[in-house]
């Protein structure tokens, strides 16, 4: 492939939604006003946009969108001005999901990678995953309208209550409120953050569970 063929198959798309996907792993964010995002993720962006949070020693980005209670938060960054944003994380996959009013999900954290400013949202820790999971198994509740977009390894595969999940394999969750197992039977060479040790039981009928072929431990 010449240089000519290869700038024009890479080159970006124009796209009127605000979020809309470049490519499998990048989110293309048209911003116009601000937008929350995953610390770290930005890859490139073009116009006048200015990235607030908290500065870290080492010049990165770690600001806290909202601290849980037990101190633990989602390391997000609020992009401001008008300009096109773009977005990914490690090489994940982008899914991008469109809640209606009052339309909710919830992320882990892990798992968030953008989503519209004007969206309410809530932070919240399971105390007894805690410290075992990436993030600290720190949850994002987000309810529309409005776009958010998660990240997963490979592809998804979503699935109806009642369904037992492996913590680090969970991406999201509607409509549905887990309970924590601990399978005390299995020994500790499988290591405690196993997900056949610590499982994730969803037994609320009419919602949904989204989870990922891959396990993500801290």
């Amino acid at each position: 492939m010449n240089v000519e063929d290869f700038t024009a198959q890479h080159a970006p798309t124009d796209a009127a939604e605000t979020f809309s996907l470049e490519n499998t792993y990048t989110l293309d964010v048209a911003v116009d006003g601000s937008v929350l995002a995953k610390a770290g993720s930005m890859v490139a962006y073009t116009g006048d946009l200015a990235f607030t949070g908290q500065a870290t020693p080492e010049g990165g980005i770690t600001g806290f969108l909202k601290e849980a209670a037990t101190g633990e938060g989602t390391p997000i960054m609020r992009v401001e001005g008008t300009g096109t944003l773009m977005l990914a994380d490690r090489e994940k996959k982008v899914q991008i999901l469109t809640l209606d009013d009052s339309e909710s999900i919830t992320i882990n954290g892990e798992d968030v990678l953008a989503f519209e400013s004007g969206l309410s949202y809530e932070i919240t820790t399971m105390d007894s995953l805690a410290g075992s999971f990436a993030g600290g198994f720190t949850n994002v509740t987000l309810e529309g309208p409005g776009h958010v977009a998660l990240t997963t390894h490979g592809e998804p595969v979503v699935l109806d209550p009642p369904v037992t999940t492996d913590p680090g394999a969970t991406v999201a969750w509607s409509a549905t409120t887990p309970a924590v197992e601990v399978n005390t039977n299995l020994s500790d060479m499988i290591g405690q953050e196993s997900g056949e040790r610590f499982q994730m039981e969803f037994t609320d009928a009419g919602g949904f569970v989204v989870v990922q072929p891959f396990e993500e431990h801290a």
